[in-house]
């Protein structure tokens, strides 16, 4: 049942002040020698090997930049090379004592980060998974160019894997991790923990904390890492992301095992830079980023600066505070003290910082400081440190080598094979349940309220005589979506939904009404106002295997989650190089009556985006199978539902919207009304002014209209579109999108294309006007009515005896129009 917390006023209007615990800054003060207890002398050299093998990647990286060539063999690099040189002990700190059950997200700069994690994991798993995980990916393909002529042990060849791998996806060599798709901005290796890095500033920071969502939500498994940088934390999806993780409703409202926070580091790299801004002193305010804590939760999210020029400092840190998120305490927010000697990237000159200060921190560079600790300790010899890093040149040299030879490690050849990344962008794939587990519930679908209300309503919107049933007793549309949410709910256990007013409130169109009884708190939730975080943690949950229904309310309220939609969502499975699926079904309404800012038809927004499925139903039988269709793929879909058609009944579907599971295949439009001598292709709630023109038509001009509900945008089969012109020879396409822009002109433009000999005249589209959305009082002169349609119809493509047009849809009028941009 729902929780009510009761918010008491003679309690929180009580004078009083917050007061603040102490934030460490670089605490950790052991030497070398005092750590020697809690390190071999393997495990020391481990550190220092790490280290000194990202460095060595990395200067290879940035002399191929610069001068063309390392070590005498030359290569040219065009495509970018963001390097963190300086910042080794930083990244080998933050994953020495992770395992693969832990998994890290970063930056643009995250090859240090790559390659850290995948040496940890190397280091900790046996033989016989390393040549299973190696074996498994692409079946051998990766591994095949470091295989031959191998002589030496299991994990030297998993460390060749790994450099390699991670160098063929950076020259873009479909060898690579992820085919060359994710190439040196977006590379990751998941076998290892190692989760996508982002290009986009910040990107990581909602999107991690879904996957620490995921963990919690599904008891997996270890934690999560955010490695961000210090510049990100001026972007909204970091600010968005930390105020998810530190909801109150982990602690206060999740129950049992449930309870307690997320198992989440946000590790900010603080290199000090954003590109040539200085965030201490000029772009930011914070001083210390680790007083960014204080500001979310009481907790202070456990907020601690840390050395990250000592790799040890790093470690000691991350065994302390795994010891909070295995107390359920978390999120934890680590500000790793770092810095990087090369400019943001190799054709920066770094002139926004002087020679000194690079020079300054060159002099104590954290690999040459920590040998120069190992041999004083006595634990290493400046021979060993030595071989190590001629052992390292000799290492990096090899995969040069391979992963430049064009017959070992060939590019994607896209002459043969054109469509091969086209075929990459969805996965296309039917899957019940993520997971095969019993569902959390709170009682039988059967027993539940609304299931019960449902069952008793008419399920086809006439009775026999044709009289409507009142709306009452009539099956809706919102009931249609829900019976197919509920549905999934209770067959996949990874199901969960989100957004504003999600769960005591049933949604605020009332969908999700009867779900709060049925669900325990961890699978429908309400969540901060934060459309960024709701997408954004929505891909990180499903890309680790989760499904998820994110639901934006209006859809307006896309542009404030621009990223996570168009930039995120759609390009992972493809940049992946299909290891990931993203199974995510935004939910998204389109208004009327709430003015300029809540009641936008953007469809054309989320159909220009490749890698988005784009749907939007206009009856309850569509409502249903199309809602069941994106809840049983694994491919990202954009579910368009209209605010003015919720209470609508079916009225098309003989029998009415059957009570049993059904699909309805997207990309398919469908007949709505029959008729020979004109089409009208109508996009959502527009189907029923298109009904209402067809009739018209019919009554007042005698002329026979076809209409046909688009249903699915992308994709969209424009076969029976192209029938029904060879029958009619004339189309109008409408909506209640603005004309310009829209999706509607593609599909005139395509319809042209391919149907153009079967065409008496071009298509015509009616959309809204190029205005603000008015006031409801207003919206008949904005949306466009059945009157329109016909006036277009009159004017454009056949005149009609008689009619005198209330609407100027003449040639003249459109070129005035567009000549004044409304």
């Amino acid at each position: 049942m729902p929780k009510n917390q009761f918010i008491n006023p003679d309690e929180v209007r009580k004078p009083k002040q917050i007061e603040f615990s102490p934030i460490p800054i670089n605490q950790y003060n052991k030497s070398i020698e005092e750590e020697r207890e809690n390190f071999s002398k393997e495990e020391m050299l481990h550190i220092f090997n790490d280290m000194v093998v990202i460095r060595e990647f990395e200067t290879m990286l940035n002399l191929i930049k610069t001068r063309g060539e390392y070590n005498g063999i030359p290569y040219n690099h065009p495509g970018p090379a963001h390097l963190s040189i300086g910042q080794e002990a930083a990244a080998v700190g933050m994953a020495y004592t992770l395992d693969v059950d832990d998994f890290i997200f970063g930056s643009h700069r995250s090859h240090g980060e790559i390659l850290a994690k995948g040496l940890s994991a190397i280091a900790k798993l046996d033989d016989k998974a390393l040549e299973s995980i190696m074996e498994k990916h692409f079946d051998g393909v990766t591994l095949a160019p470091v295989k031959a002529g191998h002589t030496g042990t299991t994990k030297e060849l998993a460390i060749k894997f790994l450099l390699y791998g991670t160098l063929a996806e950076i020259f873009a060599r479909k060898t690579g991790f992820n085919k060359g798709l994710g190439g040196s901005m977006h590379a990751f290796f998941t076998p290892f923990g190692v989760y996508p890095n982002n290009a986009i500033v910040g990107g990581s920071g909602d999107i991690s904390v879904g996957a620490a969502l995921y963990k919690k939500v599904n008891r997996k498994k270890g934690i999560v890492v955010a490695n961000i940088g210090d510049a990100s934390m001026a972007c909204g999806p970091v600010w968005e992301g930390l105020t998810f993780a530190t909801m109150d409703q982990f602690t206060e409202l999740w129950e049992d095992d449930m309870k307690g926070g997320l198992p989440l580091i946000i590790n900010i790299m603080n290199n000090q830079y954003g590109m040539g801004g200085q965030t201490c002193g000029e772009t930011m305010g914070y001083e210390v980023a680790a007083r960014i804590g204080a500001g979310l939760n009481k907790d202070q999210m456990h907020a601690e600066r840390v050395d990250g020029y000592n790799p040890l400092a790093v470690i000691d840190a991350y065994r302390r505070k795994r010891k909070i998120l295995e107390e359920k305490r978390g999120p934890v927010l680590l500000d790793v003290l770092t810095y990087r000697y090369s400019g943001h990237s190799p054709s920066d000159a770094s002139s926004y910082r002087s020679k000194e200060e690079v020079e300054a921190w060159e002099s104590q560079d954290s690999i040459v400081w920590f040998g120069n600790e190992l041999e004083k300790a006595g634990i290493a010899t400046k021979d060993e440190l030595e071989k190590i890093k001629a052992n390292t040149t000799t290492l990096i040299s090899s995969t040069l080598k391979l992963a430049i030879d064009d017959e070992v490690s060939p590019h994607m050849d896209m002459k043969k094979y054109p469509d091969l990344i086209g075929e990459m962008m969805f996965s296309n794939q039917s899957v019940e349940k993520m997971e095969d587990r019993e569902p959390e519930v709170n009682h039988p679908l059967e027993k539940n309220p609304r299931v019960k209300q449902i069952a008793n309503k008419e399920r086809f919107m006439f009775d026999k005589n044709g009289k409507p049933f009142s709306k009452i007793k009539t099956y809706a549309l919102r009931d249609g979506i829900f019976e197919a949410i509920a549905d999934r709910f209770y067959k996949d256990p990874t199901l969960i939904a989100y957004g504003e007013e999600n769960r005591d409130w049933g949604g605020a169109f009332a969908v999700y009404r009867g779900l709060t009884e049925a669900l325990p708190y961890h699978r429908l939730f309400n969540s901060p106002i934060s459309e960024g975080a709701i997408v954004g943690t929505a891909i990180g949950y499903a890309m680790c295997g989760g499904r998820v229904i994110p639901e934006i309310m209006y859809c307006d309220f896309l542009g404030r989650a621009g990223d996570e939609v168009f930039n995120q969502l759609p390009k992972w499975q493809a940049m992946s190089g299909n290891v990931l699926k993203m199974p995510v079904v935004i939910r998204v309404s389109v208004g009327s009556k709430y003015g300029a800012q809540h009641s936008q038809d953007w469809t054309a927004l989320a159909a220009h985006i490749p890698g988005l499925k784009v749907v939007f139903p206009a009856t309850p039988y569509d409502a249903k199978g199309l809602m069941n269709a994106a809840l049983q793929g694994t491919d990202p879909v954009v579910f368009f539902e209209s605010q003015r058609i919720y209470d609508i009944g079916e009225m098309f579907h003989e029998g009415g919207v059957p009570e049993g599971y059904y699909e309805i295949q997207m990309g398919e439009p469908d007949i709505k009304k029959e008729g020979n001598e004109i089409t009208i292709l109508s996009i959502g709630a527009t189907l029923y002014r298109a009904l209402d023109a067809a009739k018209i038509l019919e009554e007042k001009h005698n002329i026979s209209a076809e209409v046909i509900d688009a249903r699915s945008l992308v994709p969209f089969n424009y076969d029976m579109v192209i029938e029904s012109i060879k029958k009619t020879g004339r189309i109008v396409i409408t909506g209640d999108a603005s004309a310009r822009g829209s999706f509607m002109r593609d599909l005139a433009s395509n319809i042209t294309e391919l149907a153009f000999d079967y065409l008496d005249a071009p298509p015509v589209v009616v959309g809204s006007r190029n205005w603000i959305t008015p006031a409801h009082e207003l919206e008949d002169y904005f949306f466009p009515q059945p009157e329109w349609i016909v006036d277009a119809i009159h004017e454009r493509i056949l005149p009609l005896p008689g009619h005198n047009p209330e609407n100027d849809f003449t040639e003249e009028e459109q070129l005035n129009r567009n000549a004044k941009g409304i």
